[in-house]
């Protein structure tokens, strides 16, 4: 079924009455939620194991010992990465084959309404407007920033798989990846943007969540259980206005 179809099949089977106003509309399909949550899951265990790794606190006797711990926790972090990985991947390619509210439109402003959008969101960010403009989706302002933590992933992915290539055995096809070493200043650099880029995804997450609470209680749109269930309650006007987009 294509993205069209589908939003429009969720349209017509959405209208259950909650408020004279609010009808209810699905938005978030399933893989966009399951790789949320493999994220949102994966950065925890990455972040600590992480963290771990670059400065060991476990003190136990024995040299042997010690490697077992630190190996424990790198196999952890190696499953934590590849779940990653698989997540960040799976929510790219649904960038083009989910519906309108997971499409690349959503997180680049590229038509004339989510560019005055992105403008009107602004103004509420900054205090310079009283009332959240509302969306359905993604708001532009979030759209965006999502995308530039998309990159921020990417990049992650792109520093670990570099740090594990060059600590990989020689016959291993990971290994090619400690090419890129040279391209990023080297092994040090590498390692202090993979940092970086832990403590930026961490940030993030604590403003999203903050950003989230205050957006699901000025909209009492249902926000904060919509990526549990994929729906959102919504006027019966932008539930028209999404029907007729797919027109």
């Amino acid at each position: 079924m294509s993205a069209p179809s589908r939003t429009a099949s969720a349209l017509s089977r959405a209208p259950a009455r909650l408020e004279p106003d609010r009808v209810t509309l699905y938005v978030w399909e399933l893989p966009v939620r399951v790789a949320h949550w493999v994220l949102v899951l994966s950065i925890f265990v990455l972040s600590a194991s992480g963290y771990y790794l670059g400065r060991p606190f476990i003190v136990v006797p024995g040299e042997a010992r010690y490697h077992f711990v630190t190996g424990t926790v790198k196999a952890i972090h190696f499953y934590a990465a590849i779940a990653f990985v698989l997540a960040l991947l799976s929510r790219l390619i649904w960038m083009f084959t989910g519906n309108r509210f997971a499409r690349l439109p959503q997180f680049i402003p590229l038509s004339r309404e989510r560019r005055r959008g992105f403008v009107e969101t602004l103004k509420f960010y900054t205090f310079l407007r009283v009332e959240e403009p509302g969306s359905v989706g993604h708001n532009p302002v979030a759209g965006l920033t999502y995308l530039a933590v998309y990159g921020l992933c990417l990049l992650s992915v792109a520093t670990g798989l570099t740090l594990y290539g060059a600590s990989a055995a020689p016959d291993s096809p990971l290994r090619v990846f400690a090419g890129l070493a040279g391209v990023l200043g080297g092994l040090q650099p590498t390692r202090w943007i993979h940092h970086v880029v832990m403590w930026l995804l961490l940030g993030f997450m604590v403003h999203h969540l903050a950003s989230a609470l205050l957006c699901s209680s000025l909209e009492k749109s249902g926000l904060m259980g919509s990526i549990f269930s994929g729906y959102k309650f919504v006027t019966r006007e932008q539930a028209e206005r999404e029907s007729g987009e797919q027109r």
